[in-house]
């Protein structure tokens, strides 16, 4: 597969790509052709631009002058997977996630966020006051620091890297903007994205397509404002395949600590359904349980963290805790194989790392 220009190659067992400007994508499905061609199993180091694309980078900064908002929110790839086809299952294990920048940014963007009128839930109101809010990064110390802006406040908050938009081709030859959530992933902005995460996407479309980026220094559940602590990230990642026939219908998540479905619609209420129904589903078919069991155990367990309600589609957690159930192999271990493959990473370091094969068998 051709590869257009851009710093990649490939460092012991890890594959390091860094797009040039020219390879943004800004959409999910077609818009983009693929960066990289790489094998399931494969360890990978990206580079992602921050979701301004680097135009706010002090307070002076007004997002309505410094922004294009056509060209928000980049995308690290498309990557096409080798072998994987529709029906298949991407994992995808995110190892580590640094801040490639000693500074993030945060604005209010004028008729964006989560409490302010909107174009899609219009009020007879001014738009709130535009501003950017730089966070200055301390790495020793793991802080970022709030600084206001309409007055003299600073407080410490700890580094909480996630990622805002994870994500494959939507399914039926779809294109959808970097801004949108949906079931193939994309910017569902949720904190629970983060280091020791395993997300689970239905491939859609040969090679699957899969793209990152719009990475986060922080940020709140919901992400009020519309924006987080927005910053370029480094970014490293296993990617694998399960050829199971049984892809999940919306992306889930599994943790040492838990199991996630994220649903994204609107309104509010049918993104949280959709990641109620399809927990349900889970469960039921990890435990064998008739769906009405499986709705009644969901309903006294879940935990139903909100991830943006600010996106053209608002995205919603439902969230079980393991510890709460019987120990129970998911997609045959693939989370703890991934997360033991991450560990020899940061252990050993990409040239000392070999990885090993996986049983998938139950």
């Amino acid at each position: 597969m051709r590869v257009g220009r851009a710093s990649s190659h490939i460092d012991g067992d890890v594959i390091e790509f860094t797009p040039s400007a020219d390879q943004y994508a800004y959409t999910f499905g077609g818009g983009a052709a693929p960066v990289l061609e790489v094998p399931p199993g494969s360890v990978l180091r990206l580079w992602s631009e921050d979701a301004f694309n680097g135009k706010l980078q002090s307070t002076e900064d007004k997002p309505s002058e410094m922004l294009n908002m056509a060209e928000v929110n980049p995308q690290t790839g498309p990557f096409f997977i080798t072998g994987a086809e529709p029906g298949d299952t991407l994992a995808v294990h995110v190892v580590d996630l640094e801040p490639a920048r000693d500074w993030g940014a945060s604005s209010a963007i004028p008729l964006f966020g989560g409490l302010t009128s909107t174009p899609l839930s219009p009020t007879l109101q001014d738009p709130l006051p535009e501003a950017t809010w730089i966070y200055q990064v301390d790495a020793e110390r793991r802080m970022v620091r709030f600084d206001a802006v309409f007055g003299d406040f600073q407080v410490d908050l700890p580094l909480a890297p996630m990622l805002g938009t994870i994500g494959v081709a939507p399914p039926s030859r779809e294109v959808r903007t970097s801004l949108v959530p949906g079931s193939y992933g994309g910017n569902m902005d949720s904190p629970e994205i983060r280091p020791g995460a395993t997300c689970y996407f239905a491939v859609n479309t040969p090679g699957a397509l899969f793209s990152i980026g719009d990475g986060h220094y922080r940020q709140g559940e919901g992400e009020a404002c519309g924006t987080a602590v927005e910053g370029a990230m480094n970014s490293t990642v296993i990617v694998d395949l399960l050829k199971t026939g049984a892809a999940p219908a919306w992306p889930r998540i599994e943790t040492d600590d838990a199991l996630m479905v994220i649903g994204s619609a609107r309104p509010l209420e049918d993104a949280w359904r959709i990641a109620q129904f399809e927990m349900v589903n889970w469960i039921s078919e990890l435990y064998g349980l008739a769906p009405m069991d499986a709705y009644q155990l969901v309903s006294q367990i879940s935990l139903a963290p909100l991830a943006n309600v600010v996106d053209t589609n608002y995205s919603s957690v439902v969230k079980v805790e393991k510890h709460l159930l019987p120990a129970v192999r998911t997609y045959g271990g693939m989370h703890d194989h991934l997360r033991d493959r991450a560990a020899q990473i940061r252990a050993t370091g990409p040239r000392g790392f070999r990885p090993g094969p996986l049983d998938l068998t139950d």
